[in-house]
């Protein structure tokens, strides 16, 4: 009983910190069934932590097993913890196949799991073609087989939302390696291509283009070209790289748009890419010599 009442308790503090603070009154998941690869930390922790909120059910499905079990106890009788490593299909397949056989149905498939590849980008003529096929087995191939095995599970009832995460990376050069570019590069490909065989299926399929966000893996690999600096200076560094005055992007960002995606709210919306980047990828300003360089 004392430990049901401290999960309780613990579970209000973390949901009631800001960046798991629900701007809306309303369950706007109720009775909803999710499925998020990648969600023992960052982005997909923080998207759990919404969904259930908001009324969900939610399968954390993680190749982290010391993370995604404290994740799952942290929220409760509405989450459970599966092992998934979306390089093997026959995981995922078995993460969907606990959703079926434990809630009866499957609302919300978010392929979120991903990976960054090397920290330090080579040059395209040094490229490891090793480390490129494992940026591909996990963030295309990975993402690609949620997808297959969430519309088998979908089809027969006719609707559900799937969700991908990409990133502006996908959206311009120069912005991170070129393994972890070239494979965010091709989501908003997939998503397209997908949403034209699932919308005769009543099933809507979208994407989410984050800009940089001072998540752990972020941190882990951004902080490799800084050895000296903290993880708090790191995080500034990242947050420095905003356009938006007054605003940064954060975990909750994603995740709210992850839930308006999946909701009805979002009923007619399939085959699109949100980019929540605060306006990075809109421009670029030109910068001209001032005059009095010429003078």
């Amino acid at each position: 009983m004392l430990r049901t009442v401290a999960r309780v308790l613990k579970f209000r503090a973390l949901t009631n910190h800001s960046r798991f603070y629900s701007t809306t009154g309303e369950r706007r998941l109720e009775g909803k069934v999710a499925l998020i690869t990648g969600s023992a930390s960052g982005l997909g922790k923080a998207t759990a932590y919404e969904f259930v909120q908001h009324g969900a059910q939610v399968i954390i499905a993680d190749k982290d097993t010391q993370r995604g079990p404290k994740v799952a106890e942290e929220l409760g009788p509405a989450a459970l913890f599966v092992e998934c490593d979306v390089s093997e299909e026959a995981q995922i397949a078995e993460a969907v196949n606990v959703a079926m056989s434990r809630h009866g149905k499957l609302d919300i498939m978010y392929n979120n799991a991903g990976i960054t590849g090397p920290s330090i980008p080579h040059s395209i003529t040094e490229l490891d073609m090793n480390d490129f096929d494992r940026v591909m087995q996990i963030n295309v191939r990975g993402t690609l087989t949620g997808i297959k095995h969430a519309a088998r599970a979908m089809m027969p009832v006719g609707s559900g939302s799937i969700l991908c995460t990409s990133s502006i990376s996908g959206l311009m050069g120069g912005l991170g390696p070129h393994p972890y570019t070239i494979s965010k590069f091709t989501i908003p490909g997939i998503v397209k291509s997908v949403a034209s065989e699932l919308c005769k299926s009543g099933i809507r399929i979208n994407c989410i283009s984050p800009a940089p966000i001072p998540t752990p893996m972020a941190l882990t690999q951004i902080g490799k070209f800084f050895p000296g600096l903290t993880q708090e200076q790191v995080a500034g560094i990242v947050n420095g790289l905003g356009e938006l005055k007054g605003a940064k992007c954060e975990e909750i960002d994603i995740a709210r748009a992850a839930l308006y995606l999946s909701s009805d709210d979002a009923k007619y919306i399939t085959g699109h890419n949100l980019i929540v980047d605060g306006g990075f990828t809109c421009f670029k300003n030109l910068t001209f010599p001032s005059p009095d360089q010429f003078a």
